[in-house]
């Protein structure tokens, strides 16, 4: 049986509205990705590399976004990370990441926000390799977040703080989206 979710992905990144040159390249590389060879939606897919999901959530007044402290990289990050077998698209990944990550379950999704390609560093006998990263907005119904898995603190920041992190595009440009949009 083969899997439907390449398919869906390719359907839904087909609906989205880069914002910027960069932007627009990390759409090019995606569409690229899904019409090569394998299963780009497997983490041991390394040539240039995999599908990520992850989450950005924002609180329920609308003015902060949660980021957690990855243990790994030493980042301040959104929730996000591999998608899963069992996870029937990316939506339900990155919702699973912030669970996990988080504890956060009651969320609204608020669509597709973002599309990002960064380099993942080589770790724990993989190689260095590409992650594609689709990226939601969920408005979380709490703000009782804790942490959770691979990360050692979860904060609420300010958003336009966030969205003023030029040194910083990958998390500055989806909130500036979010501050656009008005959540």
């Amino acid at each position: 049986m083969t899997d439907p979710r390449p398919a869906q992905l390719r359907a839904l990144l087909l609906t989205h509205q880069p914002v910027g040159y960069r932007e627009a390249g990390h759409l090019e590389a995606m569409l690229a990705l899904l019409d090569s060879p394998g299963d780009s939606l497997s983490r041991l897919h390394f040539d240039p590399g995999h599908f990520t999901a992850s989450g950005f959530v924002v609180s329920p007044d609308r003015l902060s976004v949660l980021l957690v402290h990855h243990i790994k990289l030493g980042k301040w990050l959104q929730s996000g990370g591999h998608v899963e077998p069992g996870d029937s698209n990316l939506e339900t990944a990155a919702r699973r990441e912030v669970m996990e990550e988080t504890g956060l379950e009651d969320m609204d999704l608020m669509g597709l926000l973002d599309l990002d390609v960064h380099r993942f560093p080589e770790r724990g006998g993989g190689p260095a390799h590409d992650h594609l990263d689709v990226r939601f907005g969920f408005l979380a119904h709490s703000e009782e977040a804790a942490v959770g898995d691979g990360t050692s603190d979860v904060n609420w920041f300010p958003l336009a703080e966030v969205a003023a992190w030029d040194d910083r595009p990958s998390l500055s440009r989806p909130a500036k989206k979010l501050l656009v949009i008005g959540c």
